[in-house]
Parts: structure tokens; sequence; C-alpha cells
């Protein structure tokens, strides 16, 4: 393979450790760093004595949230080209190369192989209000898991009979219950503080079956919505758009959901989608009629699901409320709603 001019950096990230592969005229060579403040200053080093100027390299890493973005951070404060690449990208192109071995330093040579090949796109941060409210989201999301585990816990120590058991656990879930109404509050503070989220949340509010907490989760995680092209690019990235298995005359398998996406903004839509599929008048028809004609009521919630990211897409980029007359607008029968 040919290998452009422009250096390109291959990082590995782990939670303690980054492992290096630099690559320049197809000539390897790899680096061990700590994941630390030190440790990205030490690379910036390492590429200058390696002849190097880090304003010509490129530098890859794949998508493993918490330990990946401080470098990704750092990189692009520092005017370092950076782009975090979706780890199944990375996947499918080592499957491209037949490669059968997996350690921290291969994986680091993969990165930077992709980075040659690929040229993918530079990385522009999210901005911060968009960060925090994705913290916020998730610590919500993992408070209410925390619960419902509690609960079930309090239920299966009701049913042995101990009482003792059940009023702990019952203390434990009181205090969830009021850190969840103030995670809650604190959410929709940050939201009302920040003018462009707080317009976009208003809109998607208008959408029967889409709440705060699916909205704080889609804004944290997507940011500006009108960045995506079309309708069909937003639900391609959450990973609700159909994806079909055929192959010549005897391979005609079901179309499903492709679920290559955003796994934590797809869960986020179920309950959404169920919720949809009765009180949205829209796509309680639009559900009604996938259901007459033999689909598996899953595989409508998923279809609902995909008409939701399509509804959010088009009133955060048109500026307009959800209409809930749109069934009889020649759009919606275009649309094959």
């Amino acid at each position: 393979m040919e290998m452009a001019v422009t250096p390109v950096v291959g990082v590995d990230v782990s939670k303690k450790k980054l492992d290096i592969v630099l690559l320049v005229s197809g000539k390897a060579k790899s680096k061990t760093l700590s994941n630390t403040l030190e440790g990205y200053q030490e690379l910036v080093e390492w590429l200058v004595k390696q002849k190097v100027s880090p304003d010509s390299a490129h530098v890859c890493l794949e998508a493993t949230g918490v330990y990946s973005e401080p470098l990704a951070l750092w990189l692009h404060d520092a005017g370092i080209m950076v782009s975090v690449i979706n780890p199944g990208c990375i996947k499918g192109f080592g499957q491209s190369e037949n490669i059968r071995n997996k350690n921290d330093q291969i994986d680091a040579g993969l990165i930077a192989r992709f980075c040659a090949a690929k040229r993918p796109p530079v990385w522009v941060p999210p901005p911060k209000e968009q960060r925090e409210l994705k913290g916020l989201s998730d610590r919500l999301l993992a408070l209410k898991d925390i619960r419902q585990q509690e609960k079930n816990r309090m239920e299966a120590h009701d049913f042995a009979g101990q009482a003792d058991l059940v009023k702990n656990v019952d203390e434990h879930v009181k205090w969830l219950d009021q850190k969840i109404t103030e995670l809650e509050k604190e959410i929709d503070d940050h939201i009302d503080r920040h003018p462009g989220l707080k317009h976009d949340a208003d809109l998607m509010r208008s959408i029967p079956g889409i709440g705060s907490t699916t909205i704080a989760k889609v804004l944290g995680h997507i940011g500006d919505i009108r960045r995506f092209g079309s309708a069909k690019a937003l639900a391609a990235f959450i990973g609700v758009s159909p994806k079909q298995k055929s192959s010549g005359t005897s391979v005609r398998g079901r179309t499903s959901m492709s679920k290559i996406g955003n796994n934590d903004l797809r869960s986020a839509l179920y309950m959404p989608g169920m919720v949809a599929k009765r009180y949205n008048n829209l796509l309680k028809t639009f559900a009604e009629r996938l259901s007459a004609n033999g689909m598996a009521p899953k595989a409508v919630t998923g279809a609902v699901m995909r008409k939701l990211v399509h509804l959010i897409y088009g009133v955060v980029c048109s500026g307009k409320p959800f209409d809930p007359n749109f069934l009889n607008s020649g759009l919606a029968k275009q649309d094959g709603i």
C-alpha cells in the first residue's frame, strides 16, 4: 500500500496508557506513554525527536469515551490534526487485512494504516455545554438503572420475608429518588441556561412520545442536529436504519434494524417508540398499517423509532413544532407515513 507523505500517528487508548505507532513513508516506529497530561506532552516531544513536526502530523484514535476524549481535546487545543474513529470502522479495516493477532501495539499500527489509507475527517470537539449535558444525562440513566436494580432486590427480599433488608433497600431507593429528582432539575436548568439547547429542546418536546429524558440524551450525544445532511443520515448515525439481506435469487433475509450506530441513543429511543405507537396519532396510524401488513411487533417498534428520528430532524431543521395534522398533508403521503 502506498502511504501518503503526511505522517500519521495511530493511538490505541486504554485507561492507563497510550500505545502509539508513527507511520512515515511506510516506515513504522512505536512508543508507549501514560494516558495523562504528561503523556500527551511526551507524545509531542517524541514526534519532534523523530523529526516530525506535530503541526504536520495526522493523529487518529478510536472513540473510546472517557479514555479517549481528554487526549482528543488536548490535541485539538494544541493545534494538532486529530480524527476520532468509530471502532467498527477500524475492526472492518483489520478484517480486510486478514489480521489474526491482537494486542495494543498491533491495534495502534492498524489505526495508523487506516488513517493513512482513508484520511478520515478532522474531529471537531462538541461545545462544552453539550459535553456537560451528555455527562448529566448519562449519570441520570445510571441512577435510574441502579434504582431499578434496588427495586428488584427489594421485591426478592420481601418475597423471602426479610423485613430488615426490605427496609434497608427501601431507604436507598428513597435516597436515589431524591438524587434523580435533583439531577433532572439540574438538567432542565442546564438546558434553559443555553438558548441553543433550549430552542431545540422546545421543538422536540412538541412531538408526542418524546420526553425530557430523551431530549437531554439526544442533545447531549448529538448536539446540533442540523449538522446532518438529512433525516436518513441522522437515523444511520443512531443505527435505526433498515438493513436488508439479499443476494442473488436464493438469499432473501428479513429486513431488520442495522444497529450500527450510537447504542445509547438507540436504547433511549425504545420507550419513546413504545409510547408513540399508542399516543402519537401520526405514528399510531403508521404502526397499525405495518402490523396489518404482518410486521412483527418488535420490528414495528423499530420502524416507529426511525420515524421518531425523522420527526426530530424535521422539527429542529424546520424550526417549527410538530404538526398533529401532518397526516392529512400531501408530504405525509409522499413520505409513505
